[in-house]
């Protein structure tokens, strides 16, 4: 009896496939404007975001609504707090406005928030402003992202990268509704 023959050689060695690409966390233009408005990778500007959240927590009196602050609006306005972004024409289904993250362009509307959060059984808190004033941007505690103008209340993304990225595009955001109206 013949001893078994030995396995064959191994082939020989080949470059390693490429590791898969991962998706850039903004689309270029995003990122981009993003650029311009100082962002970079890595930015996180805690201790200014703790100031706000004193100045925000601080606020009013005794008997007055307070504001809501939690760690997704904090970790916000650590990353994205201070950016302006001056944007103007038009955009994938509407104008582009400019828009400013600063949570105190909500300090004097802790009521308004409050109102938002009970409707969407969420603590809301103020994230900044679009059209220098004629809306206020808020964040929920799941990180979701709002818009509140004279005609309602909208859904920009559910994230602040999502939300940031429908600013500067341009795109539609969802208006939100009652039970009332979407039955």
């Amino acid at each position: 009896m013949n001893p078994p023959s030995p396995p064959p050689p191994p082939p020989p060695a080949t470059l390693a496939a490429p590791a898969p690409r991962t998706r850039p966390r903004f689309p270029a233009d995003v990122a981009a404007e993003l650029k311009a408005a100082g962002w970079h990778p890595g930015r996180w500007q805690i201790r200014q975001a703790e100031e706000w959240a004193d100045t925000l927590a601080g606020h009013g009196g005794p008997t007055d609504v307070p504001h809501a602050v939690f760690p997704a609006a904090v970790e916000a306005w650590a990353e994205f707090g201070g950016l302006a972004f001056d944007l103007a024409g038009p955009g994938r289904q509407l104008a582009r406005t400019p828009f400013l993250i600063d949570p105190l362009c909500g300090l004097h509307q802790p009521r308004t928030l409050a109102d938002l959060g009970r409707a969407l059984d969420t603590r809301v808190a103020p994230l900044g402003e679009e059209a220098y004033g004629q809306a206020l941007l808020a964040i929920d505690e799941e990180g979701r992202v709002f818009s509140l103008d004279h005609t309602g209340e909208w859904f920009l993304g559910d994230s602040v990268d999502r939300a940031i990225s429908a600013l500067v595009l341009g795109t539609a955001p969802e208006r939100l509704r009652t039970a009332e109206d979407a039955g």
